[in-house]
């Protein structure tokens, strides 16, 4: 099993790098989080690997975090999920933030992910809440709304159903671009749902 390349990045897309180690070019199907982290081209880089063993292909899959690839492989355990599916997963949101989806079965969040419909995601949720616990996924701490709008509107979000962390992510993100002057919890309501 191949745990990890280190050397120098030759290319990189959203959704594939090309490491060059020790003259040898390893070609690693990325998510987009990944691909975040990356350095520039020609730097110096290192990825912990999944290799992926098939009749016709070895593909490796890469990871910037330990957490995001033992999320990967508890992904590939489910009935129905595939590389593919999983590294969408993990692309649509941080592997901690999925986790803490997951951990709160918020199916409807999840199947919101393109490819993965409501089955699949309730299959996930029943089929790895316990793993996740057990492996105690850290949720980044988000960071505090000093907004009273804001907060009222969070508050009406998770009330709604949305989990704290991307309620409170898309609150910010609408907080951001805010006009100066201000704006209503019902406005920051209606432009949060329209993201989430």
């Amino acid at each position: 099993m191949i745990t990890h390349i280190e050397g120098i990045l030759k290319s990189k897309t959203p959704t594939d790098a090309v490491i060059d180690c020790g003259g040898v070019g390893f070609f690693i199907h990325i998510t987009v989080n990944t691909y975040e982290q990356l350095p520039d081209t020609g730097q110096s880089c290192k990825l912990l690997t999944h290799l992926q063993i098939k009749e016709d292909a070895h593909t490796l899959f890469g990871f910037s975090t330990e957490g995001e690839r033992a999320l990967f492989r508890l992904l590939l355990s489910v009935t129905g999920i595939g590389a593919a599916s999983a590294r969408m997963m993990l692309s649509a949101m941080p592997a901690e933030e999925l986790a803490g989806q997951i951990e709160a079965g918020n199916t409807h969040i999840i199947q919101s992910i393109k490819g993965i419909g409501a089955k699949t995601a309730q299959r996930v949720v029943m089929e790895l809440k316990d793993k996740i616990q057990k492996m105690a996924f850290e949720v980044p701490n988000q960071p505090h709304l000093d907004n009273k709008p804001a907060e009222e509107a969070l508050s009406a979000l998770v009330q709604l159903g949305f989990s704290k962390p991307v309620a409170s992510k898309t609150v910010q993100a609408v907080m951001k671009s805010a006009p100066s002057g201000g704006i209503s919890v019902e406005e920051i309501i209606r432009l949060a749902l329209k993201m989430l």
